[in-house]
Order: C-alpha cells, then structure tokens, then sequence
C-alpha cells in the first residue's frame, strides 16, 4: 500500500509538473508546500487553522519527537495523528539533521550517530534502523530514511565519505522498513553529495537504485550561495525519477520554492514563514514587510491587499505591529496564519500556472512585484 503518484501536467517551457500524492490520510496535491510542526504542532497554530487554510499535509520532527514527549507515550496515544488531532498526511524527517547540528555533542562511527539530548545532555544513540522504528511509532504517511547532512563549504573527502555512508545507511533503513513497518507507510531516500557534482551524482544513482517510495534531495540551502543552489538543484532532480515524488528538504522562500518547482521537484518546507512571523515580518506579494518597524505604527491597512487570508481581512498593519512590539502571542500567531497562508496559496496559483503552461510567466510576474 503505502503512497502512490501521478503525475497530471507537464509544463511546457519548463521542468515544472503538477501531480499528486495518494496517502492513507488523503492526497496531497503537487507543488506543495508542507508547514513544520517540529513538536507535534505548527508554532502557534491550531489544526483547525491550518485545515481552514487548506495544508495538506504537515511535518514532524524525529529527533525531537523522540526526546518529548517521548515514544512512550506517541504509542499509547496511537502516533501523532491522534495525538494532535490531524487526521491529513504527516511527513516525519530522520532526525538526521538535528543530530548532526549537535556537531559538539555527537560521534559518528559506522553503525550510527552517539548524541546527547540537547534538553537534560543525556546519552542517546540513532541506528538507521532505530529512525525507521521511532517514525513507525510516530506512524507518519512518509519517512525519511537516517542520513547525514553536511554543511556547506565542506571538504571533498569528508563529503564522500558521508555521503557514501548515509548510502549504506539508507540501505539498512529499507530493510528494515520492508519487515517492520505498517503498509500505510512509506520511505524516501536522500541524495547527499554536498555542493561536489560527481559525488550527487554517485548519490543519485546507488540511491535511485533502491526501491523507495520517494527520493528527496538534502543538504542545499545549508549556508551555499543562491547560485550554487541553484545549480545543484538543476543538476540532481533530473536524476530522479520521473514517476516518484522528488523533495527539496528545508527550502522555503519564495524565489527557493519557484526554482524547485521549475527543476521538476513536487515538495519543499522550511520552519522560515514561522519563525519570521514570531519576529515581526511578513511575506507579501511586494516583498518582505518587517511589520514591527515604527513605519507601520499609524498604517491602517492590510499586511497585503492582494491576500485573502483571516489576518489580511480582519487586521491591520498598525495593529500587529501594536501585538508584536508589545510581545502579545496573537501578532505572533496572526502573522504566522499569514505567511502560512501566503506559501500555500503561492503553490496553488504555481500548480494553475503549470496547467496552463504560462508557469515561467507566473515566476517572472511574482518576482517583479516582490523585488528579485
């Protein structure tokens, strides 16, 4: 059982494609972007907004999970969906990269990775086996397999060695998931390789090889410029395939969103739309609005004229920023609602603009009015 994919429309002048992902928790449209729940809750978000919003599917954070609440008590809730009420897809990561940005706290040897809790410094040790069990408990639609992310810039011989073993890693993980996990479930592998060409595409192919059910491509937007992004991304989802979904892990901006999209990849996140809003800025269709600046402090109109969103309806700029500067939770949340809303409806009007062929249009109109 587990997902399965389609793919509806290819753009003509570009990679873009629209598709969609059948889950067991409902289908999931594609371009799509997926909001972060890292705890088992998208910061300040209930789930009755983010429904009313339309996300279809959101994620959970492994690493996290597993430290709190705990796997005690996901099992006696019965997973994460009955645990937070959301009955829609959930995508859960390996807890990889968390792992590995403990960089002080951590050994990695060949069986997995020996950390300490960022919470109470207790010891911890993640197999790639022991991710897939952890996410079978969190019983997520789509897990990742355990890998390495490697920072950029970082040395060619230490990128190879990783990357050739998070590729025996995602061996031993796919083993393990065809013997223990439920058949609602599905695995994706990541294509490491760092910002090496040669080492992409030694990645692509052994883990392409394997029988996943999704392949993600890991370790971009982790401190490359723009453009070697960029060419990265262009180089190693053609070497994806065609009839499976293709994820960008960790990208969330605008202009990151439309050049996945236009490579041919179908799903993208980031914690970005979030975290900025509980600093005080917003995403707009003319660019970034930092809405706590003094500017705002009498401007009486929406974040964005051309959103229909609760918070552009119902409050003004001069209003958040009065709740951001004076630290109150809703200007955290109301702007948060925003910029959730702003990506999901960006990725809709992406998919018309595919079904139309006009997708390279869109992207030129969009980035005149933002500012790129």
């Amino acid at each position: 059982m587990g997902l399965t994919f389609e793919v509806i429309k290819k753009d003509k002048n570009s990679n873009a494609r629209v598709g969609v992902i059948h889950t067991a928790h409902g289908d999931i449209p594609t371009p799509i972007f997926m909001p972060v729940g890292t705890l088992g809750t998208v910061k300040t978000m209930s789930v009755e907004e983010l429904k009313e919003m339309d996300a279809k599917i959101i994620l959970g954070n492994t690493y996290h999970l597993y430290l709190k609440p705990g796997m005690d008590i996901m099992k006696k809730a019965g997973g994460l969906h009955n645990f937070m009420n959301w009955d829609r897809p959930i995508l859960t990561d390996s807890g990889g990269f968390q792992v590995f940005s403990l960089a002080e706290r951590r050994k990695i040897n060949e069986n997995g990775v020996e950390f300490r809790s960022h919470i109470d410094g207790s010891k911890h040790f993640f197999t790639p086996e022991k991710a897939i069990s952890i996410q079978n408990d969190i019983h997520s639609d789509i897990m990742m397999s355990f890998d390495e992310c490697v920072e950029a810039p970082a040395d060619y011989d230490y990128v190879k060695q990783s990357m050739e073993r998070t590729i025996r890693w995602a061996k031993r993980g796919l083993d393990y998931h065809k013997e223990h996990s439920h058949p609602d479930q599905s695995l994706f592998g990541i294509v490491q390789g760092g910002m090496y060409k040669d080492l992409r595409e030694k990645s692509a192919c052994q883990t392409t090889a394997m029988d996943f059910d999704g392949f993600s491509i890991g370790g971009l937007s982790v401190g490359e410029t723009k453009e070697e992004m960029i060419d990265i991304l262009n180089f190693t989802t053609p070497l994806l395939p065609e009839n499976k979904p293709r994820y960008n892990m960790g990208v969330g901006t605008p202009d990151y969103l439309f050049e996945s999209y236009q490579a041919g990849i179908d799903m993208a996140d980031c914690v970005l739309p979030t975290r900025i809003a509980r600093n005080g800025t917003a995403l707009t269709s003319q660019g970034r609005l930092v809405v706590r600046n003094a500017v705002y402090k009498d401007d009486f109109s929406p974040i964005d004229h051309a959103c229909d969103c609760y918070t552009c309806r119902n409050y003004s700029r001069a209003y958040l920023r009065h709740l951001i500067n004076a630290n109150e939770i809703l200007g955290a949340r109301l702007l948060t609602y925003h910029n959730l809303y702003f990506l999901l409806k960006l990725c809709e009007n992406i998919r018309q603009s595919i079904m139309e062929d006009r997708f390279l249009e869109y992207k030129e109109e969009f980035y005149s009015k933002y500012g790129y």
